[in-house]
């Protein structure tokens, strides 16, 4: 009898996506019927809409079964949005994510899992040889891309050229034993994922991918790169020995997250050493 193909679960967090998610919901999920042979699940994490988003995911759930949702009235951000997915995997073996706005295609996706036999996390990047960038970023998006990068590459020396690509995937069990380490609940989330999961022994393999900037951006840079900042040097204090220096501020640093609007990070636990 020959093997079961593994399982996957696709998880797309959405902010007021009403314009952009019901095209790419149905484009995955009749892609995965067409080519994925095991069991299949999108799963779409509300987070705080306030325009007909859910709405639209509805409407794609009753064409297509394989399409759930989790509707969190707040905003949790992101990171948060996807911390909750993540802890919603079940027995399903692979576990990936996209964003809503379709940057990156099924096809793309598709082959990132197709190297899942190398690695416990398949990564999509931009900035590798072979990578295809369908438009091509403003000058001032690739500025702060590459300067963010140079400082995620100081302070956490992972060796990988784009942590941000919001396609990525991995199995299971790597989920399972780095999701109590998930605390950054903004746009820097994918640095305290792939950190963690360097830091416990898995392997994260970075291929290039296809990628399609999309219009209409929820992220304004000049907001966005203080909050940014403020938890990429967060991350790298909680694992450090001044970790327990954050405890008194935390009242302030709720604070400034949220004058910055940015959700504030969970509590942390520090992970294996």
């Amino acid at each position: 009898m020959p093997d079961e193909a593994p399982s996957l679960l696709l998880l797309i967090p959405a902010y007021n996506e009403a314009e952009r998610i019901g095209p790419v919901l149905r484009e995955y999920a009749a892609h995965l019927r067409a080519h994925f042979q095991g069991r299949f699940r999108l799963l779409v994490v509300l987070n705080g809409c306030v325009d007909d988003t859910l709405e639209v995911v509805r409407r794609a759930a009753a064409e297509f079964p394989e399409i759930a949702w989790i509707d969190f009235p707040g905003r949790i951000g992101k990171g948060g949005a996807l911390i909750e997915g993540l802890r919603r995997g079940g027995d399903m073996e692979w576990i990936g994510y996209v964003d809503a706005d379709g940057a990156t295609s099924p096809a793309a996706f598709a082959q990132l899992i197709e190297h899942l036999d190398e690695a416990e996390c398949v990564i999509g990047s931009r900035w590798l040889p072979g990578s295809v960038l369908h438009v091509a970023q403003s000058g001032q998006r690739r500025f702060f891309s590459r300067a963010f990068h140079l400082l995620v590459e100081v302070l956490f020396r992972m060796g990988i050229k784009d942590t941000q690509c919001g396609a990525k995937v991995m199995r299971r069990r790597a989920v399972e034993a780095i999701h109590s380490c998930l605390t950054i609940a903004d746009m820097t989330f994918d640095i305290n994922l792939l950190y963690s999961l360097k830091r416990n022994g898995f392997r994260v393999l970075e291929v290039p991918t296809e990628w399609t900037d999309k219009l209409g951006s929820k992220v304004s840079l000049s907001r966005a790169s203080l909050a940014w900042f403020l938890s990429v040097v967060r991350l790298r204090l909680v694992y450090s020995p001044f970790y327990r220096w954050l405890g008194p501020v935390r009242p302030l640093e709720v604070w400034l997250y949220r004058k910055l609007g940015a959700p504030p990070p969970l509590s942390a636990k520090r992970g294996s050493s």
